[in-house]
């Protein structure tokens, strides 16, 4: 029996260079929230130097970043911002956090990214800004969604938690709209369990962001701890017992607050856990300048695992998106559609291969509940009928191509 699973989460970026260094800094509390060399401060510059954009500012979380850049906007209480169903509630909850209104755009089925004709019907005299999220890492059609946004001076913001790396038309995401956000959550491009940045090229944005970057604090020691200790534990007990053992002792971890969630329960249900909005912390800036020098190594080897996906599946009867079509997709997840998805992604767990279920619900996780969110069903049905329908494939650095043709067989059933 194998007992390490087949996984697309988990910590996928993790390597023992990673472990190494978090292990290194849990006998280390000195250096957890700031220390004399600032290693936030470097990771901002690395952004700004990577992209480019004129200014860059960490904090512990993606949320937090756009928290971070709607209190800059300075909108009226109610204020409308339009974005994409088909996404996760940590892109809802900071807009319901900051007293502004989510307005739920349909989707573009052959991209998963925002309809720039259903967001120009959705435009009302309270819209003030869009978020387009490049989704899975494959980036939106931006030239429509940019005319729409000067039509309407609607403020752009893009959300780059799934396409660092990625471009459309020579330019990188993120440097097209008026302000970006990337998150560093543990199942992203790069990963410190935790983190964001927020970017953006427009002066008096950056000021405001800044200011309420230095009014906020770091998270607790408790919390700073908890994500140090997720990759090692993750790596050295949970995973290699995953099947018998592991998954039971991630929730034995989570409830013992050793570990933390990805989600916690109070963002599915549209409240504020206590540690957001906060500053990056300086443990989890060092952990996120070692993966950032992996960046391009690990885009490189997505791009290579999609196309033994795209080799694999290209006659079969999953749908695949457009290969060739202007955009630098760095493909975060390999999606691909199939009338029965649900059951292939049920069927995959059981044989310990953890395939995944980005997005099976409107706004995911699939226990959120969405009547809190403000969508109302039938307001996007494209994307409910994609709910049905996809299912994503890894593509991470720890999949070898021997798992991914593992996952091509088990596929085989339904082709």
């Amino acid at each position: 029996m194998i007992l390490k699973p087949i996984s697309i989460s988990l910590s996928p970026n993790i390597e023992k260079d990673d472990i190494f260094l978090a292990l290194k800094l849990i006998f280390q509390p000195w250096r957890w929230k700031k220390e004399k060399k600032n290693y936030s401060l470097l990771l901002e510059k690395k952004f700004k130097d990577y992209l480019p954009i004129n200014h860059a500012f960490s904090f512990n979380s993606g949320r937090s970043c756009l928290m971070a850049i709607l209190n800059a906007l300075g909108l009226e209480k109610g204020s409308e911002i339009l974005l994409q169903a088909f996404t996760c509630n940590a892109a809802v909850n900071p807009i319901l956090w900051s007293n502004l209104k989510p307005v739920f755009v349909d989707v573009n089925e052959d991209t998963f990214n925002i309809d720039a004709e259903d967001l120009e019907k959705k435009i009302t005299l309270k819209s003030k800004a869009v978020i387009v999220q490049h989704t899975f890492g494959l980036p939106a059609y931006m030239d429509k969604i940019l005319e729409i946004c000067n039509k309407h001076n609607l403020i752009l913001i893009e959300d780059c938690a799934h396409s660092l790396g990625a471009e459309y038309k020579g330019k990188k995401i993120g440097t097209l709209g008026n302000v970006s956000f990337f998150s560093f959550s543990r199942d992203k491009i790069i990963s410190s369990i935790y983190g964001g940045v927020a970017a953006t090229n427009n002066k008096e944005l950056a000021e405001r962001i800044k200011q309420y970057q230095e009014k906020i604090s770091y998270p607790s020691c408790c919390w700073i701890f908890q994500q140090l200790m997720h990759p090692v534990l993750m790596n050295s007990l949970i995973l290699p017992t995953y099947r018998i053992l592991g998954k039971y002792l991630l929730i034995l971890f989570q409830l013992t607050h050793v570990l933390s969630k990805a989600v916690h329960w109070k963002e599915k249900k549209g409240l504020k856990p206590s540690y957001f909005p906060k500053r990056m912390p300086n443990a989890l800036a060092i952990l996120c300048l070692k993966q950032f020098n992996k960046l391009e190594k690990f885009n490189k080897y997505r791009k290579k695992i999609a196309d033994f996906y795209y080799e694999k599946l290209i006659n079969s009867s999953f749908k695949l998106i457009e290969k060739h079509d202007g955009r630098e997709n760095v493909f975060l997840r390999f999606t691909v559609k199939h009338e029965k998805a649900h059951q292939i992604i049920k069927k995959a767990w059981q044989k310990n291969i953890l395939i995944g279920d980005w997005y099976t619900s409107l706004i995911a996780p699939d226990d959120t509940k969405i009547e809190k969110f403000g969508y109302n069903v039938g307001d996007c049905p494209v994307a409910e009928k994609l709910t049905k329908q996809t299912l994503n494939l890894p593509t991470h650095i720890n999949i070898s191509e021997k798992d991914a043709q593992k996952i091509i067989e088990f596929l085989k059933q339904w082709k």
